[in-house]
């Protein structure tokens, strides 16, 4: 039988991995009785974990959300590479605090590394550099209120100022947020101009949620809507041009951010 620690961290492992599991099952695949899964749970509970009991004829438990701590993520070699080049990619990223923040997430990550793979990570951190970019930075209160609002369907009362400087009070029904690297965008239906807009993150001053859950109608593309906002709406003159390549090529050559793309067959674009 495995030692408590390494037990209990299985458990952690095998709730992670599905929304629920009988006692029974729980037990069976850990190797213990359904006696030491109930105290196993307890231990875990103590130690803040928000492990919840479930009734009913497969009662059992599942991981709620929230608690004192975060469980570990078991994750394979791959996953793990990719996290840690993930975060040392953060640390340039437009969210103010967020290069600090990430920093201090790859400390706690790269000792744990076995050596085969803390070496690819330290050839990648050290072989690769960025070019420097200009972003518009946003605030992480901003984006986490604006995110949450669109995931549970939430009004939004924005303070923004336009390209021209003005400033409004504007109530809003979020739909998505886009990232084009430089800028972050929300769709959102403007209730006060009654139509569909893109509003920067980086323009928005006060923000709040009001509590009002909203029903979203025919909601659009949301990144097909902000790629034409940006790439064709802003200009007096719009040109298209036919280009005998596949779409595939031309989105290569053509950024997203600067004109949108459709091909009209397999050999044809339109741009």
């Amino acid at each position: 039988m495995p030692d408590t620690t390494a037990r209990l961290l299985e458990t952690l492992s095998l709730l992670q991995s599905r929304p629920h599991w009988p006692g029974s099952a729980l037990a069976e695949r850990s190797g213990v009785t359904v006696r030491t899964v109930r105290r196993d749970v307890e231990r875990l509970r103590m130690l803040g974990y928000p492990i919840e009991s479930t009734v009913g004829r497969d009662g059992g438990y599942r991981l709620g959300a929230g608690g004192r701590a975060m469980p570990p993520l078991m994750l394979d070699r791959d996953e793990a590479v990719a996290v840690a080049v993930s975060l040392r990619a953060a640390a340039s990223g437009s969210v103010p605090g967020g290069d600090e923040t990430a920093a201090r997430a790859l400390a706690k990550i790269e000792p744990l590394l076995p050596p085969p793979l803390a070496r690819q990570v330290g050839a990648i951190g050290a072989m690769t550099s960025s070019l420097p970019t200009t972003t518009d930075p946003i605030s992480s209160d901003v984006l986490v209120t604006v995110t949450r609002a669109c995931r549970d369907r939430e009004r939004l009362r924005v303070r923004y100022t336009d390209r021209d400087g003005h400033v409004t009070d504007r109530t809003v029904d979020p739909h998505r947020v886009v990232s084009t690297g430089r800028r972050w965008y929300l769709v959102a239906h403007d209730r006060d101009r009654g139509a569909w807009r893109t509003l920067r993150l980086d323009r928005f001053g006060d923000v709040r949620a009001t509590g009002h859950r909203v029903e979203l109608h025919d909601p659009p593309d949301a990144v097909s809507f902000v790629q034409r906002a940006i790439s064709v709406e802003p200009y007096r003159h719009q040109v298209r041009v036919e280009m005998l390549a596949p779409i595939d090529e031309v989105r290569v050559l053509v950024p997203a951010t600067t004109a949108t793309l459709e091909a009209t067959d397999d050999d044809t674009t339109i741009v």
